[in-house]
């Protein structure tokens, strides 16, 4: 089986252009994780590794939907090999199957970490220059209405809505929702301590 493998960096980004290449690749089933690739720990890239079998063959649009580092790609390309599994990069036109195409992976993979950290350390050198400048403020906190945050975690925690409403009800991404909640409990945490 040709199984792809999709991956965007979050919930808003659009999936269609790779879902669009692995229809036109034939390919039989397709796993979409909409997360950072900055680590392997994945929900459908886990399901994906469950799922392969001896034979199938990865598909994946290029080496950096699949991994961000080159530890995490070898080794997820590794356990791939160890269960008779191919791995092809479009972009790149790797193909695990050929040995050119092992030595290829491992050159594309130390590059593409490379690149990525140049394009860290440029950020950080710009962010630097305008906080020395003194026009970087950093980002601007999202403020919260405790109380209306309050009513949508308590029906949140009784199973009336689920957290995806209570999220567009407090008009919060995912991320900021579950550090507010977090917050909350803490607050609440001291306060029920201070009560007793």
């Amino acid at each position: 089986m040709k199984i792809g493998y999709i991956r965007v960096s979050t919930k808003d980004q659009n999936t269609i252009r790779q879902e669009i290449l692995m229809e036109q690749l034939g390919v039989d089933k397709v796993f979409i994780d909409k997360c950072s690739g900055k680590n392997a720990k994945r929900p459908e890239l886990k399901a994906m590794m469950e799922y392969v079998r001896e034979g199938d063959m990865v598909i994946v649009s290029e080496l950096s939907r699949f991994a961000r580092n080159t530890r995490d790609l070898l080794s997820l390309v590794d356990k791939l090999t160890k269960m008779g599994v191919d791995f092809e990069s479009q972009k790149e036109k790797i193909d695990t199957t050929t040995a050119t195409g092992k030595f290829m992976l491992t050159v594309f993979a130390a590059v593409n970490e490379l690149e990525r950290s140049y394009i860290l350390e440029r950020q950080k050198e710009g962010i630097d220059a305008k906080k020395a400048r003194g026009e970087y403020r950093g980002r601007v906190p999202i403020k919260i209405d405790w109380k209306q945050f309050e009513e949508e975690y308590r029906l949140w925690k009784e199973g009336r809505i689920t957290a995806t409403t209570a999220m567009k009800h407090l008009g919060l991404k995912s991320n900021t929702f579950y550090r507010r909640v977090k917050e909350f409990e803490k607050k609440n945490d001291i306060k029920n301590s201070e009560e007793k």
